[in-house]
């Protein structure tokens, strides 16, 4: 049977923008009538999206398929590690938890997953013209090459070419490249066909000397400067580190607070608030207090719900927020948040963190146990009190009961009811991610607090955003020598 052709994208470290690269490569080829589909051997992120065939892969690789036109599966991305603690991390084999590891067991478990990762890969390869690879942090992390399944090692294994990228908006894009071929193994430097460089700013003549210094210094032909892509903020991001440095977004009358908390997952949950212009959405860092001007504060997702909420009360964000709904404040939890809410929370069996039990934020009557089960799947429904439509996707382990949940926020369109509500209806919380996607739901949530909503398509926006990415990248990168490096 035939094999697709395969190109690997590495980059010289985290957050060059691998990812957006990828997906921009991945519509761009799409649109020359190839079929492409997306491959990320390991990826480590909180950011997840359920697959069609009932598993998580990381939100990014979601993302790629969409700019496909692929549905998404869990061959796509078999291994996700979900970071629950500075040294450990959940493991996700093709979809479904596997364990737990600290960083130092995890060296231990990667012979064993390159099997099934070549497996995945070539499930895809059997399937279409073009798979584009994505890689995971730096391509030069030579202490963790032993055993690697995310860079080289993969790229070895499956005989996948390698465009190297780094990032000039974060400085020393010479050395980031020219001190990765220093360090690798001479073997997997000849993997790498070329290299590109990504998110340029200014005059592209005033670094042609540098082009060509890193193309005399590394051997490795000049594939392209990228400059920077403003239609990117568009884009879903994959890593809750550019959270904080986002702060505010939007200027509307409506201010909506976000905490940061430490474990906080799924956070693109939040992007389509920001199409609202009545909206202006506030990140709450560490040592800030929730803003008393806030209309809502929203509690996103979390991997690490109890010890989020220790955070939560080590920043007095509970006194904030306590004080917020005595002035008549709107509150909504979504997942973790949700069960922050409620009365008491527990995880007995030590599914993410120390086993314990804490009293949660009181404000709903509800209360959680965090089961070994982890629910994952794809819903629709409506919002109970007004009838708005909504789709989106359940991922979690809590089970959720209590008096407050005869009041549902959301009913399935299976007949399912899930979420609660407040006897005043200020305060609400449910299970469902994506919610705020559908625009008739944030419509109908701008209405409670005051405004009116655009009525503009979230997905049509990131749809928008990748075939703009994708001329992007025909204009500035010669993507007909990309496919002849391809193999």
């Amino acid at each position: 049977m035939r094999r697709a052709k395969v190109l690997m994208l590495q980059g010289t470290g985290s957050d060059v923008g691998k990812s957006l690269i990828v997906a921009g490569l991945c519509r761009a080829y799409r649109n020359r009538g190839l079929k492409v589909l997306p491959f990320k051997p390991q990826n480590m992120s909180n950011n997840a999206a359920v697959t069609a065939d009932g598993g998580e892969i990381g939100r990014a690789q979601a993302l790629q398929a969409l700019a496909c036109g692929a549905v998404a599966s869990v061959d796509m991305n078999p291994v996700l590690l979900k970071p629950q603690s500075n040294i450990g991390a959940q493991v996700v084999l093709r979809g479904r938890v596997v364990g737990t590891a600290a960083a130092r067991e995890y060296q231990d478990w990667k012979p064993k997953l390159l099997a099934p990762v070549l497996e995945s890969f070539e499930r895809l390869a059997q399937k279409c013209d073009l798979v584009i690879v994505e890689g995971a942090g730096s391509a030069s992390e030579i202490n963790l090459r032993k055993n690697d399944i995310a860079n080289m090692g993969f790229s070895r294994a499956a005989d996948a070419p390698v465009i190297l990228m780094g990032d000039i908006d974060r400085g020393g894009v010479i050395a980031q490249i020219v001190g990765t071929k220093a360090v690798i193994d001479p073997a997997d430097a000849r993997m790498i066909k070329g290299f590109l460089v990504n998110k340029f700013r200014g005059d592209p003549a005033l670094f042609s000397d540098g082009m060509a210094l890193i193309e005399q210094m590394t051997g490795w032909p000049n594939l392209g400067l990228i400059p920077f892509c403003p239609d990117a903020a568009r884009l879903p991001a994959e890593d809750a580190l550019g959270l904080a440095g986002k702060r505010r977004s939007g200027t509307g009358k409506i201010l909506v607070a976000v905490p940061l908390l430490p474990g906080i997952s799924n956070f693109d949950d939040l992007d389509p608030l920001e199409l609202e212009s009545d909206l202006s959405l506030i990140m709450v860092r560490s040592g800030e207090p929730l803003p008393a001007e806030a209309t809502l504060v929203l509690l996103p997702g979390s991997k690490t719900t109890i010890a989020d909420l220790s955070a939560f009360r080590r920043e007095g964000w509970d006194i904030d927020l306590a004080a917020h709904v005595r002035r008549g404040g709107h509150v909504i939890g979504l997942c973790g948040g949700y069960q922050m809410l409620g009365q008491r929370l527990s995880d007995h069996q030590g599914l993410e963190g120390a086993p314990g039990e804490t009293a949660g934020l009181g404000l709903l009557d509800i209360a959680t146990e965090l089961a070994a089960e982890k629910v994952l799947a794809p819903v629709r429904g409506r919002e109970a009190a007004d009838g708005a439509p909504f789709k989106g996707y359940e991922m979690h382990l809590g089970r959720t009961e209590g008096a407050g949940c005869d009041r549902p926020m959301v009913i399935f369109d299976d007949g399912r009811r899930d979420g609660a509500v407040s006897a005043d209806g200020r305060i609400s919380g449910c299970y469902v991610h994506g919610l705020f996607s559908e625009p008739a739901q944030r419509s109908a949530l701008l209405a409670r607090l005051g405004g009116s909503g655009s009525g503009l398509s979230y997905e049509a926006s990131v749809e928008s955003a990748l075939d703009a990415i994708a001329r992007h990248l025909e204009t500035h990168m010669d993507l007909d020598l990309l496919l002849t490096l391809a193999q």
